[in-house]
């Protein structure tokens, strides 16, 4: 709080509290940061001059000049006296006097003492907010998946304002940029799962088994899942920050000044983009954890990469290829839906930028292994 003083011309006078004659105490003097040991002094002395009675008054009327650390030794006098059972007023106080007054007390009014309540309300009300916050990320999603829409909508009935360009960019940095680190991840995944599917099956003599086993679980849940992790933990996080930082230095607000809507330029590029990196990106991931199962278990099992084809070849169905494919799409969906989401939520400081980013890969990361479960079940309940 900026000190503002206010003096009189009396000139500088030492500042003191003394007994009046019907029971009040009177501040005179100059109330003033300069003179604030003095101050300090004459109210104790104060504390000493102090009344008997239960209500006393403080006449500052002779207060001459005044700044806000006069206003806080007196509110904190007064704030001593009311602590010990009395009842205290401020008296022929000027305007100036009574707005530091007010000022310094309701900025330096002490916390309200803590409420101490049963740990499980506790949890009951953490419960709640979670809650009531997962159904208002719910129905920001749904509305601004409404906006996404709609802009397509525009765009189809405008193909000229379709910027093709940054659709190709937004391809390349989530599909060819990012495949490398995806099909590594999912080759190192396929060889894991082979290897510990070959060492429990060999105990039942049943070891060919294991490609089942690998291409079954890569190919309906392993690959798209794997892989829209991966997508949210990288380009998720990177449209969040990037949305983020053009709302911090007001980039957004200049594409409306234009003309221009933010989302036919900013979010459908890279909703789309996804859309059509994710199911590329699964295949690769599928094929990549095939070929690591197909070398360990040629390693540890002793299958032969042409017994690997032809069993994963009876093994599997096409149905069963198809139905990572067809939960690509819409996990990519949710991962741009929540990454943009949290990009335009984003204030003004970095602190909010690096939360609104974390934010956003955690619940990307939540949703798209709930929807995969979801998939699951409802394949399971049409038997495909």
């Amino acid at each position: 709080m900026q000190t503002r003083a206010f003096t009189d011309e009396a000139g500088s006078r030492d500042p003191d509290l003394t007994a009046g004659p019907d029971g009040s105490l009177l501040a005179t003097g100059d109330w003033i940061a300069a003179s604030a040991v003095l101050a300090l002094a004459a109210t104790e002395r104060g504390l000493e001059s102090a009344g008997e009675g239960e209500t006393i008054r403080i006449d500052v009327s002779g207060v001459g000049a005044f700044d806000t650390a006069g206003a806080l030794l007196l509110s904190n006098f007064k704030g001593r006296l009311e602590k010990a059972g009395r009842e205290v007023a401020f008296v022929g106080e000027r305007d100036e006097h009574r707005i530091l007054l007010r000022e310094v007390t309701n900025h330096y009014a002490p916390p309200p003492p803590p409420q101490h309540r049963s740990r499980f309300v506790d949890m009951l009300a953490d419960v709640g907010r979670t809650m009531i916050e997962s159904g208002r990320d719910l129905v920001a999603g749904v509305a601004f998946l409404g906006q996404v829409i709609a802009a397509l909508g525009r765009l189809a009935l405008h193909p000229g304002r379709f910027r093709v360009t940054a659709l190709v960019n937004q391809i390349e940095q989530i599909a060819f940029k990012g495949a490398p680190i995806i099909m590594l991840m999912s080759f190192l995944v396929g060889a894991i799962i082979s290897q510990q599917g070959i060492f429990q099956l060999q105990r039942f003599g049943a070891t060919s088994f294991v490609v089942d086993l690998v291409g079954i679980l890569v190919l309906r849940e392993l690959g798209v899942l794997l892989t829209a992790i991966m997508v949210a933990g990288r380009s998720g996080s990177a449209f969040t920050a990037e949305i983020g930082s053009m709302k911090m230095r007001e980039e957004i607000d200049a594409i409306r000044v234009m003309g221009l809507d933010p989302v036919e330029v900013l979010i459908v590029p890279r909703i789309l983009a996804l859309v059509i990196s994710l199911p590329l990106l699964t295949f690769l991931a599928s094929m990549a954890a095939i070929f690591g199962a197909l070398v360990v278990s040629w390693i540890y099992g002793g299958i032969t990469p042409d017994v690997f084809l032809s069993r994963l070849k009876d093994g599997i169905a096409l149905n069963t290829f198809f139905v990572g494919l067809i939960k690509a799409p819409f996990m990519a969906i949710v991962i741009g839906v929540i990454a943009c989401v949290e990009g335009m939520a984003v204030k003004g400081s970095a602190e909010s930028l690096g939360r609104q980013v974390t934010t956003s890969v955690v619940k990307s990361i939540f949703v798209v292994i709930v929807m995969d479960g979801l998939f699951a079940v409802f394949f399971a309940a049409i038997d495909y």
